[in-house]
C-alpha cells in the first residue's frame, strides 16, 4: 500500500511538484493512468513520470485544444488521462474541448491547471488566470477543486483520479505563503462538495479557495483574534461542488460574509458564495480579489499586496465591514 504524504514529505515543495510526486504514486497503483501535456512537462513536473513511465506519456507539442481532444480520446478507450496545462490555457485556449469533448460525454479526464492566478507573476495579462473558475464553473459535469496548501494537494490529486467524470485542478506556480495548515494527507478532512473550517468564530466568515487565498485569510482570523474579533474561515478547496450547507450557515450563524480569491471578483468564488446566498440566505457580503481589470505586471507577491490578498489587508477589511453593520 502506498505511504499517503506528511507535511515533512513535503516541505520545501511548491504545489505543482507536490502534484509530480502524487502522480507517479498514483501511476504506480493504476496503470490506466496517462498524462497528457503540450511541451510542459518540466513545468508541469512530469518529468519522473515520463522516466518511469515513459510509453503513458503523450507529448503533443504547442497544440493546447488538440492536447485536450488526445485526452477525450484516451478516455474514450477506458484510460484516465490527466491534461497537464496551464490554467490560462486550458481554460480559455481549450475551453470548447473542454466544454464539448470532455464534459458534455461525461469523459474520465483530469486536468491539472498550474501557474493558476497571479502565481506567474511578471508573465503578464496573457499567463495570468484569473477568469478560470468563472469560464470552468459554468461548465456541467466538471468538478472544480483549489487546494489551499502542499498536504491538501496531494489529497486534491488523489481524489480527482479517484473520482467518476471531469475534474478541474487549481494549481499555482509557486509557495509564496509557506503556512501549513494540514498536518498530513490522513488528517485533511477534504471530500469534494464539503468545506472544511480551518477557524471557528461567530462574528463573521471569511470563505477563501486556493493558495494563497486561504492561508492570508487564516493568518488574517488569527490576527483579528487579539482584537477580540472572532471570524470562521472556511476552506472552500471544493469550489465545485459547493458546500451549500456550510455558506448558508455561516451566514445565518455569522450574518457577515466575506469571500478571499486569487480570481476576478466576477464569476469565481464570490460570485458562487453570492448566488448561495440570494437563493437561499440573503446576507451582507464583501469580495476581496481582483476588480474588473487586467492587473499590472509584477512580482506575484507584490501583485497579491496590491490586491488586499494578504493577511493584515484582509483583516482590515474584515474590521471596516463590520462597522457597517
Amino acid at each position: 500500500m502506498t505511504r499517503t504524504f506528511t507535511r515533512q514529505d513535503l516541505a520545501g515543495q511548491v504545489p505543482r511538484s507536490v502534484f509530480g510526486m502524487t502522480f507517479v504514486q498514483l501511476a504506480e497503483q493504476n496503470e490506466n493512468i496517462v498524462a497528457v501535456s503540450p511541451d510542459l512537462m518540466i513545468s508541469t513536473r512530469l518529468a519522473e513520470f515520463v522516466r518511469q513511465y515513459p510509453y503513458r506519456f503523450f507529448e503533443t507539442g504547442v497544440t493546447e485544444q488538440a492536447t485536450v481532444g488526445i485526452a477525450a480520446g484516451l478516455a474514450a478507450c477506458g484510460l484516465t488521462p490527466f491534461v497537464c496545462q496551464y490554467a490560462p490555457f486550458v481554460s480559455m485556449r481549450s475551453c470548447e474541448q473542454v466544454r464539448t469533448d470532455i464534459a458534455y460525454p461525461n469523459l474520465n479526464v483530469k486536468i491539472i491547471g498550474t501557474h493558476a492566478g497571479m502565481s506567474p507573476g511578471a508573465g503578464g495579462a496573457t499567463h495570468l488566470s484569473l477568469e478560470d473558475i468563472a469560464i470552468l464553473r459554468a461548465v456541467p459535469n466538471l468538478t472544480i477543486l483549489a487546494p489551499s496548501d502542499n498536504v491538501q494537494t496531494a489529497r486534491a490529486v488523489r481524489l480527482a483520479a479517484a473520482a467518476t467524470g471531469p475534474v478541474y485542478v487549481r494549481l499555482v506556480r509557486g509557495s509564496e505563503n509557506s503556512l501549513d495548515l494540514y498536518a498530513s494527507e490522513e488528517d485533511c478532512p477534504l471530500e469534494i462538495g464539503k468545506a472544511v473550517t480551518l477557524h471557528d468564530g461567530n462574528d463573521a466568515t471569511i470563505l477563501a479557495a486556493g493558495h494563497p487565498a486561504v492561508q492570508e485569510s487564516f493568518q488574517a482570523a488569527e490576527l483579528l483574534e487579539r482584537d477580540g474579533i472572532h471570524v470562521r474561515v472556511l476552506d472552500m478547496a471544493s469550489v465545485k461542488p459547493m458546500d451549500r450547507e456550510a455558506v448558508v450557515r455561516a451566514a445565518r450563524e455569522t450574518g457577515a460574509i466575506i469571500t478571499v480569491e486569487d480570481h476576478n471578483i466576477l464569476g469565481g468564488l464570490g460570485g458562487a458564495v453570492a448566488e448561495v446566498l440570494a437563493e437561499e440566505c440573503p446576507t451582507r457580503m464583501t469580495r476581496i480579489g481582483v476588480p474588473d481589470t487586467f492587473v499590472a505586471l509584477g512580482p506575484s507577491r507584490a501583485l497579491y499586496d496590491r490586491y488586499r490578498i494578504h493577511a493584515p489587508a484582509i483583516a482590515r477589511t474584515v474590521i471596516e465591514f463590520l462597522k457597517k453593520k
